[in-house]
């Protein structure tokens, strides 16, 4: 996993590119219409239900597009909410709220949508043990903004990226030449380079899961498109000699069996790129 360093480095990027993007040289719209020594004072408004996420988010937004905003939290993230509750209120120059609105809803709506989806996944696995985590199917871009809103919707995050885990899927294997090619290739690469990263092996098949078990040193196996009876098998033929991981297009309608399978953890692309939007508002009062 990376660093809570290059975590924050990522969410500075994602921050100073996006106002680049949405306001280039100037809001010229408010520019026109508005001078310069207005102040105001707006509320974030939720007009929908579900689990509420980019808060602090949309400090780091205010601050800055203008130091001297102010914003009074009302509602923390990570919180359950209901249409007419008010997460905050943020108050200075007009110019500067208008400024950053789109970037703070655009982020809050998506964020919270995650959180809401990743909170189902969490409810339905209560009590079994096994735990949610995302997948590097997120927008490209803000990657950051959606693996924290996992976080905030009670899930765990998967690799960061390419660069902060090895994970050697099925294309990895085949071009390696088998399973157990591509784990001392792996194996050798991460000596010569002086790495220390994690492996975790995707499984096709129970014969995989003995051979990737024969060569040792894998953090996890992935287990990749198995029904419930092999999932079973695969557990007990794991034990405790490494953890455990289902994929594969498991939904709120399927996870709970598989976690009753006895694996470890659970990924889910869907937490991240099947999502509706949380409907929210920037108010001016």
């Amino acid at each position: 996993m990376i660093s809570k360093e290059q975590f924050d480095k990522e969410i500075e990027l994602i921050i100073s590119n996006a106002i680049r993007e949405d306001v280039g040289d100037g809001d010229h719209s408010s520019l026109a219409c508005i001078p310069a020594s207005t102040q105001g004072k707006a509320k974030l408004l939720v007009k929908d239900e579900g689990i509420l996420a980019g808060v602090e988010f949309a400090k780091q937004v205010f601050a800055y597009v203008d130091v001297d905003l102010k914003v009074e939290t009302l509602i923390e993230d990570g919180t359950e909410v209901k249409y007419g509750d008010i997460a905050f209120y943020v108050e200075g120059a007009s110019l500067s709220i208008l400024k950053a609105e789109r970037l703070v809803l655009n982020a809050m709506q998506r964020m919270s949508a995650i959180a809401t989806k990743t909170k189902t996944f969490v409810d339905l696995l209560e009590g079994t043990g096994t735990k949610i985590l995302d997948t590097r199917k997120t927008t490209p871009g803000i990657r950051a903004l959606e693996k924290w809103a996992v976080k905030i919707g009670g899930g765990e995050n998967h690799r960061f990226a390419l660069y902060d885990m090895i994970m050697l899927k099925d294309n990895h294997i085949d071009f390696a030449g088998g399973v157990s090619k591509a784990i001392d290739k792996t194996k050798k690469y991460l000596k010569e380079t002086n790495r220390d990263l994690k492996i975790i092996v995707e499984a096709r098949n129970l014969e995989e899961i003995k051979e990737i078990l024969d060569c040792g040193g894998v953090y996890r196996i992935l287990i990749d498109n198995f029904n419930y009876e092999d999932t079973r098998k695969a557990v007990e033929l794991i034990g405790n000699q490494c953890l455990t991981e289902s994929s594969g297009g498991i939904n709120e309608n399927t996870v709970r069996h598989y976690a009753e399978c006895g694996v470890d953890y659970i990924s889910s692309g869907a937490l991240t790129h099947s999502v509706y939007n949380m409907d929210l508002s920037l108010k001016a009062i």
